[in-house]
């Protein structure tokens, strides 16, 4: 059998993680300005790509593409739209957040240490026998991640059964979930948001990384989502579109949520995969392929700046 680019996977580089740690950012509210909170927002990108890139090189294996297209949604949502905090993980009346897109682990990861919920430290045991923090995210190892994930198809409808809860309860606490355009082929998603919209769960907002791109295909010529918008509408969510680089964009779509017509939000965040680095943009190849020494270089230079 013969093997393409992808499935080759490289020694492990140990070093490949800094020894240096992370810079914690913390939330920023609005009451900074909008400039100071989406230059906030941008550099606390640059930074989670930067030590994302190195974690994937030092383990040899991970889902860097899809990463790179998603971090601008979950810098958003954990340094300055989701309600919670390290100090508010048990509050009841916290924001939920669920990576339905569990393969964009150390993304996420590298998020809550930006974020002030991970030891930075941490960072450099991804992947390694035992640790913590594993290619998916595990609600038994990690106080801040809501729910194990990974299989795809699971956590949109986890993340509905949470936003049901909460509208049970009465809380005005909010639900967020990130899936990815390609596991919207997944039945059980269509079953969740049909169940979203006909009980009208308001506090709900479903993040569609709506990057284009699926493991070895383009979404398109696998199995066509299109006319997404239709569909979602036809179930019954307040549908709007954004550019998922675009952090304002992304900072006034949140605050948005609930939507005024009480409806469930699905967000269509168009992304691309491995965005911004010039070799990894918008190419398949990048779903599950891990940088060499030399294209970690290339790309810790392209995002010296923001």
């Amino acid at each position: 059998m013969s093997t393409v680019e992808e499935d080759l996977v490289p020694a492990l580089d140990p070093t490949g993680v800094p020894s240096d740690g992370l810079p914690v950012m913390g939330r920023i509210d609005a009451s900074a300005g909008r400039e100071a909170v989406v230059a906030h927002l941008a550099e606390a990108a640059r930074q989670v790509r930067r030590r994302d890139i190195q974690m994937i090189r030092a383990a040899g294996l991970g889902h860097i593409g899809g990463e790179f297209s998603v971090i601008d949604v979950l810098v958003t949502l954990y340094l300055h739209a989701l309600n919670v905090s390290p100090a508010t993980l048990t509050d009841p009346e916290r924001d939920r957040f669920i990576l339905s897109k569990g393969h964009a682990a150390a993304a996420l990861y590298t998020t809550l240490s930006i974020a002030g919920f991970i030891p930075p430290e941490q960072l450099s045991t991804f992947m390694q026998p035992l640790a913590q923090l594993n290619g998916h995210p595990a609600r038994t190892k990690i106080a801040a991640v809501e729910a194990s994930t990974g299989p795809l198809g699971h956590g949109l409808p986890i993340a509905v059964g949470t936003a049901f809860a909460g509208a049970l309860d009465g809380s005005p606490r909010r639900t967020f979930v990130v899936v990815g355009d390609g596991e919207l082929q997944e039945g059980s998603n269509w079953e969740a948001l049909m169940t979203a919209g006909n009980h009208r769960l308001a506090n709900l907002c479903v993040v569609v990384d709506r990057n284009r791109l699926q493991q070895g295909a383009r979404v398109a010529d696998t199995n066509d989502l299109e006319p997404l918008v239709d569909k979602l509408r036809a179930f019954g969510m307040e549908v709007v579109g954004v550019d998922g680089h675009d952090h304002g964009a992304l900072v006034d779509v949140f605050a948005a949520v609930p939507a005024a017509s009480g409806k469930p939000t699905a967000v269509i965040a168009h992304t691309f995969k491995g965005h911004p680095i010039s070799f990894m943009s918008d190419d398949v190849a990048w779903h599950h392929k891990v940088p060499s020494p030399e294209q970690v270089a290339t790309a810790l230079t392209e995002l010296e700046t923001p």
